[in-house]
C-alpha cells in the first residue's frame, strides 16, 4: 500500500508552527497575516523533508487570471428553497466584475465528484471558491482545498476556513419569545425528526426562550415529525391533548410543517390565530405569505449570505459581520434571521 501523502498538519508538526502558518507560507499569503522569514524557511525545510507538495487547487487559485468565482453546491441550483443565495452571489460577483461558474453536484456529493469539480474549476483558473449547501450542514473539506475557500450555508469541520451560516438558534429563540411576549406559556415545538444541524440549534433556541421566561418545558409539547406538510398534519395530534396540556401556540421547524398544522387545525375546527398561534421558519416563497391567515415566520437570510460569501472570497468589506472562532480552527459568521410578522399570532384565548 502506498504511503499516505503528507498533509499541512504533518508539516506544521515538523516545523513546530500552526496549520494556518503553514498554509500562509505554502499556499499563498493571506491579507493581514505576516510570517517572519526565518519561520518561512523552517516551514519550507519541513515540507521538503516530508515530501509535501501543495495541491494543484491552491496553485491554480493563485493565478487569478479568469475574473471568475467558482460556486460548488449540492442542490442550490435545482431546488426553490435557497436559490436566492445563488442569485445574490451572482449579483455580487458581477458588481466586482466577476463571473460565477456554478457546478451542481446533487443531494449527496461524493468525494470523487467534489474533486472532479474542483479540478475542473482549477483548469478554468477561477480566482476564488465558494462551497455551498442547500441547507445548514457540517462538511468535512476535501484534502488540499485552498484555505481561501468560503463555506456557504455550511460549516467546515476542520481547517482554517471561513463559514457563513444562518443563526438558527438565535432565530428560534426570537420566534418563541415572540409567542411568550403575546402571553403564551404552553408552546409546542414541531421539530425535524432527522436530527439535522438546524434542528439541534433551533431546539436549543426554543429551550433558551422558555428558560428566559421561567417556563418549564413540557416534553409532551416537543414533537419530532418529518419536515414536510405531512409532518405538520401528524403534529395536529397536539391539538388532541387534554385541555390543560394542549398548546395555545406552536413553533414549527419550517413553513411546510406549519402548512400541515394549518390543515390539521382546520380539520379539528381550531381557529388560527384565535385559538392557536403559529410561527414557522424559512419564509418560503408561495407558502408563508399565501396561507390563510398569512404565516408569521423567521426568514432565512439566503441573499445576505450569498452576497457575503462572494465579498469574502474577493477580499471585499466584511467588517459589518461578527466572525466567531470555530473549534475546527476556522471562523464562522452567524447571520441573523429576521422575524416576518403576519397574521398567525395573537394572544392566547
Amino acid at each position: 500500500m502506498a504511503a499516505a501523502q503528507p498533509t499541512l498538519k504533518d508539516v506544521a508538526r515538523q516545523a513546530a508552527v500552526s496549520v494556518t502558518t503553514v498554509s500562509v507560507v505554502l499556499n499563498g499569503k493571506r491579507r493581514g497575516i505576516r510570517v517572519p522569514e526565518a519561520t518561512r524557511d523552517r516551514v519550507r525545510r519541513a515540507a521538503e523533508e516530508l515530501g509535501y507538495r501543495p495541491n494543484q487547487m491552491a496553485r491554480g487559485l493563485r493565478q487569478r487570471t479568469s475574473q471568475a468565482v467558482g460556486f460548488i453546491s449540492d442542490e442550490v441550483v435545482t431546488t426553490p428553497y435557497a436559490v436566492s443565495m445563488l442569485a445574490a452571489a451572482q449579483e455580487e460577483a458581477a458588481r466586482h466584475g466577476y463571473l460565477l461558474f456554478v457546478i451542481n453536484l446533487g443531494p449527496v456529493p461524493t468525494v470523487d465528484a467534489v474533486r472532479r469539480a474542483l479540478d475542473s474549476l482549477v483548469a478554468h483558473q477561477v480566482d476564488a471558491l465558494v462551497m455551498a449547501r442547500m441547507y445548514h450542514q457540517e462538511i468535512e473539506p476535501p484534502p488540499g482545498l485552498s484555505a481561501t475557500a468560503v463555506y456557504l450555508n455550511a460549516r467546515a469541520t476542520s481547517g482554517d476556513f471561513r463559514s457563513i451560516v444562518p443563526d438558527d438558534r438565535g432565530a428560534a429563540r426570537e420566534a418563541v419569545r415572540t409567542l411568550l411576549a403575546h402571553g403564551h406559556r404552553r408552546i409546542a415545538y414541531l421539530d425535524d425528526d432527522s436530527g439535522s444541524v438546524a434542528s439541534r440549534l433551533r431546539s436549543r433556541g426554543y429551550l433558551d426562550a422558555l428558560a428566559s421566561y421561567g417556563v418549564e418545558p413540557d416534553p409532551r409539547l416537543h414533537v419530532n415529525v418529518p419536515p414536510m406538510v405531512r409532518g405538520g398534519v401528524r403534529g395536529g395530534e397536539l391539538l388532541d391533548l387534554p385541555h390543560e396540556v394542549r398548546p395555545t401556540a406552536v413553533f414549527c421547524y419550517n413553513d411546510r410543517t406549519a402548512m400541515g398544522l394549518y390543515r390539521a387545525a382546520r380539520q379539528r375546527g381550531v381557529d388560527i390565530p384565535g385559538e392557536l398561534s403559529v410561527i414557522g421558519f424559512d419564509d418560503q416563497e408561495y407558502i408563508a405569505s399565501e396561507l390563510d391567515p398569512p404565516l408569521t415566520t423567521m426568514r432565512l437570510p439566503h441573499a445576505e449570505m450569498g452576497a457575503l460569501a462572494v465579498r469574502a472570497v474577493l477580499g471585499g468589506p466584511i467588517d459589518d459581520v461578527a466572525w466567531e472562532e470555530s473549534s475546527s480552527g476556522g471562523s464562522v459568521a452567524w447571520i441573523d434571521c429576521p422575524l416576518v410578522e403576519r397574521d398567525s399570532v395573537a394572544p392566547p384565548p
